[in-house]
């Protein structure tokens, strides 16, 4: 609670000291604020999302279309959207039901081995997990792999097969020995479908993150393949031509994991549901009023993907004797308005939050990797006296 009192605090007192602006931050109060109070300002937002440093990513940083659907499908305050969604799968969504935040990682193409890729039929990924932080623990994890239709000289589908076998790498190669591997999950796919393949290497994750274990990589295997299905299973820049689709169609690991603050991932339509719920207003007494944190405000949105800002709400009014139902207030609220009225030296109660819930952000952090994390008591869902 006190954690989430603070960001409410935050908020309030930027909140009364523009005097109710609908904004954060609104521009003319920004003009008005010396570059050190924004700063600290600045300061105290990131350090309630978990950041050290604001993060600063290049133009060239690429959010995952698979990350937007997650977060389109897990975010309680994702907006609906009219284009199709790619299918997240049931395994994405047992993994999400027990975390609190999802990172992805593209691998590091400097260690891929050039030679002889037309015909190699195996690749190594090494994806750099140190910025998962310790107090995480890594519930599952998945490695996606692209791979397109295979049509043949007809111009019709194949109706082949070819099998992916994914494998963590105990040891790695040598001038004089091949690798030690060991195999993680294996799928038999056809050559007619253009989809993504998802792999569970959980196992090797947790090995690197949670027991200290050298991370080695990741060993993908196109067994027995022909020379088609090789070139369609997308997992080298130098096996494809078109260069403009390999920024969202290359490997993907996602870890899923969980920092012991708050519930984990919901879906939209619980937020949906709660906003229904009708509450009674009187103009001056305790109650909930409106609050829009937009992040360009602080500008932030060139490292936030989504969403653009939210609905924090905050609490004021006040708690009259006698308190009546609707204030939502504790028999010690009650008894303390009570002494109020015939000792005024003892305080009223006062109007403060009783009811919050959590805000999904969807983000690059300051290596440029979309996180996909839920932050709690960031929505002011109920007012009353305490």
């Amino acid at each position: 609670m006190v954690s989430s009192t603070a960001a409410l605090m935050v908020l309030m007192v930027t909140q009364v000291f523009f005097a109710g602006s609908s904004g954060l931050v609104p521009q003319v109060g920004r003009s008005s604020l010396s570059p050190d109070v924004l700063h600290a300002f600045e300061l105290r937002l990131l350090s309630m999302f978990g950041l050290q440093h604001r993060p600063t990513p290049s133009t060239s940083a690429v959010v995952p279309q698979y990350m937007l659907d997650l977060y389109s499908a897990h975010s309680v305050n994702a907006e609906q959207v009219s284009r199709p969604r790619a299918h997240l799968g049931k395994g994405s969504e047992r993994s999400a039901s027990r975390a609190n935040t999802i990172r992805s990682f593209h691998h590091d193409e400097s260690t891929e081995d050039p030679s002889s890729s037309s015909v190699r039929t195996t690749q190594r990924f090494l994806f750099n997990l140190t910025s998962i932080p310790d107090e995480e623990l890594v519930t599952s994890a998945d490695v996606r792999v692209f791979r397109e239709q295979i049509v043949s000289s007809l111009n019709n589908a194949s109706a082949g097969f070819h099998r992916i076998n994914v494998h963590e790498i105990i040891r790695p190669s040598g001038s004089l020995q091949e690798p030690i591997t060991r195999l993680l999950d294996t799928r038999l796919v056809q050559h007619s479908l253009s989809k993504w393949e998802s792999f569970d290497v959980t196992p090797a994750v947790l090995k690197w993150t949670t027991d200290g274990h050298p991370n080695h990589g990741i060993l993908v295997e196109i067994s027995h393949p022909d020379q088609d299905s090789r070139k369609h299973v997308r997992v080298s820049r130098s096996l494809h031509n078109n260069e403009d689709t390999w920024s969202q169609m290359r490997p993907l690991l996602v870890t899923y994991s969980h920092d012991g603050k708050g519930n984990v991932l919901h879906s939209r339509e619980k937020r949906q549901a709660r906003n229904n719920k009708q509450r009674k207003k009187h103009k001056a007494n305790c109650r909930r009023h409106s609050l829009y944190v937009d992040f360009s405000d602080v500008g932030w949105n060139d490292w936030i993907v989504a969403p653009p800002g939210y609905h924090a709400f905050y609490c004021q009014g006040e708690c009259p004797f006698p308190l009546a139902d609707h204030l939502n207030s504790t028999t010690n609220a009650m008894v303390q308005t009570l002494v109020n009225s015939v000792n005024s030296n003892i305080p009223r109660a006062c109007c403060v939050p009783t009811d919050l819930s959590p805000v999904s952000l969807l983000y690059l952090d300051e290596y440029e990797r979309v996180i996909l994390k839920n932050y709690q008591d960031m929505v002011v869902e109920g007012c009353g006296c305490r």
